[in-house]
Order: C-alpha cells, then structure tokens, then sequence
C-alpha cells in the first residue's frame, strides 16, 4: 500500500542532505542517492551512487572544503512513492554569510521512497539568472 508523504518528509531528507554537506562527509551524503542516481549540472553528469561519492569527495577536500550548500524547496510535488522538488539553491563558502546572486541556482530533485525511506534518484540544477 502506497502512502502519501507529506512537504515536511521531503524536507527531512533535504536536511539531512545539506547537514552531510556542512560535515564534509561525502559518504553519507551520497548515502541518501539511489544506487542508480543521476546528477545533472552545467558541464557535470554523474551516473551512480559512487560517482556522486567520489565527486564529493573530493570536492569536499578541494574548492569545497568548509562550504556548506543552501536550498529553499520552491514547489514540493508528491506522488505516491515519488516526490518532485523544485527550489532555488546554492553554495556558501567558508566565511560567507550570504548567497550571490551569479551563484544562485534553480534546482529540480527527482526523489523516490523504497522501504519507507526517501532517497535522491536524479538531481539537475542550471543558473537561475
């Protein structure tokens, strides 16, 4: 039986998300991709759990160490076991307080439950200006 998941759900799984990012920790971070994920961005295409790992990985030990992303879910859509998450999003680096307006992103999250667990099954994002 299929249920209907509520905003705050997808939020959780937003959350714990971005708490793995501001951790540097790339493994739980991709942890909360399906196996068969998909991570489309300017320039960038991953296909798989371990490559969305090994990408954050080492950015987390690179450009991106001490950074710490940020996402504002615009429109949350739920059906059944699939959620279609569409907010503005970006990347504060160590020190920054605030987002600038060339580093905003619109992005869009394909989310998918299995076991009553919510994962990321594709992410893509593009410039929102």
């Amino acid at each position: 039986m299929t249920t209907t998941a509520t905003p705050a759900e997808i939020r959780d799984l937003l959350t714990s998300l971005y708490a793995a990012w501001a951790d540097n920790d790339a493994e739980a971070f991709a942890a909360l991709y399906t196996e068969n994920a998909t991570v489309v961005m300017p320039g960038v295409f991953h296909q798989g759990r371990a490559a969305v790992r090994e990408y954050m990985g080492a950015a987390f030990a690179g450009p991106l160490k001490g950074s710490r992303g940020v996402d504002e879910p615009q429109d949350v859509r739920v059906d059944g076991d699939t959620a279609i998450v569409v907010s503005r999003a970006g990347i504060l680096f160590n020190g920054e307080d605030s987002l600038p307006a060339e580093r905003e992103r619109i992005a869009t999250w394909v989310l998918t439950r299995a076991a009553g667990s919510w994962s990321v099954a594709a992410y893509s994002n593009a410039p929102a200006h």
